[in-house]
């Protein structure tokens, strides 16, 4: 099964793309959709819309997962990652994608044990869990591949 996780924002959006086995965990792609700040709200807005459309379009997964807005530190960011969250949702539905949608505790929860794991703890797990040769830098990127992760073990999908 192809899981698409997606870790949203406005200014980056990570995705990664795990094919799920019974005996392993594959990153088939990653990366992450960076529009320009430059821009207006709602052309930033659609460049996601668009370049999310064609990642569906060229993995077909069959399931999505995405981190839900559970706690922002910074105030002036949470509006803009709604508005992106909406349409990644929007996106899903329209391309019929089942959606799964975890907090960043429930992720952490799921992939170390420990609900407040650093960054650097979900990493090595991440690491240890699937098959690829290097791993990606981008936080943004990398969280979404845990968010795919925390969806195969919640939702025992092989």
């Amino acid at each position: 099964m192809r899981i698409l996780g997606i870790d949203p924002g406005l200014a980056i959006v990570g995705y990664s793309i795990l094919e799920i086995n019974k005996d392993e965990t594959m990153l088939v792609s990653s990366g992450s959709i960076q529009t320009d700040k430059n821009k207006s709200d709602a052309s930033r807005l659609y460049e996601i819309q668009s370049d999310l459309i064609t990642i569906i379009e060229k993995y077909k997964p069959q399931a999505a997962s995405i981190e839900k807005l559970f706690y922002f530190k910074n105030q002036k960011t949470v509006i803009p990652v709604a508005e992106a969250r909406g349409v990644i949702l929007s996106v899903l539905e329209s391309k019929s994608v089942p959606i799964y949608e975890y907090t960043p505790i429930e992720v952490k929860q799921m992939i170390t044990g420990y609900g407040r794991a650093s960054k650097d703890e979900v990493a090595r797990i991440v690491e240890m869990s699937i098959k690829y040769k290097k791993l990606p830098k981008l936080d943004d990127t990398l969280d979404s591949i845990a968010i795919a992760l925390c969806c195969s073990r919640t939702n025992n999908i092989n």
